[in-house]
């Protein structure tokens, strides 16, 4: 319950930020509110933050699946996987503003600073599907000798 109530804490963290950051970032400092939440780059940020609500809804899933005495069922396996792909396909969209600055950005400016953080947080995204990549070997081994043990309690019982 308490890991559960920090990744709803985490997403309400996260949707403030979404709501709040763009009228204090730079580049929309002068516009009025329809203008702010119309520019595509704000745009493209609320559409790459999907995934990253997609994988915290399945970590709550998978949450409560280790609460009900699930975890080593095809379930968990199937959050975990979608958990991968959700942390895979979030660094891909952290990466493709960064190129994208890196590529067309003002001479005048420097980019240094969000390149660092496209890096920082597309690694740590790695990091976590890469994580969960050996959690989903462990749940399949686990669940393999779950069947196993099954199957030779079944016999052993007759």
């Amino acid at each position: 319950m308490f890991l559960q109530g920090v990744i709803i804490l985490f997403g309400i963290i996260a949707i403030v930020i979404l709501i709040r950051f763009p009228l204090t970032e730079g580049r929309a400092k002068n516009l009025d509110l329809l203008s702010i939440y119309a520019d595509p780059f704000i745009i493209f940020g609320y559409a790459a933050s999907i995934p990253f609500f997609i994988a915290l809804f399945n970590a709550f899933k998978l949450l409560g699946y280790i609460g009900q005495n699930e975890s080593f069922s095809p379930i968990s396996f199937r959050v975990l996987s979608h958990i991968k792909y959700c942390a895979i396909t979030l660094s891909f969209l952290i990466v493709m503003p960064g190129i994208y600055i890196k590529i067309f950005h003002n001479k005048d400016d420097d980019p240094a600073g969000f390149l660092a953080l496209c890096f920082i947080l597309s690694f740590v995204s790695l990091v976590i599907a890469t994580a969960v990549a050996v959690f989903e070997k462990i749940l399949l081994n686990g669940i393999d000798l779950k069947s196993e043990n099954e199957q030779l309690f079944k016999e052993l019982k007759k």
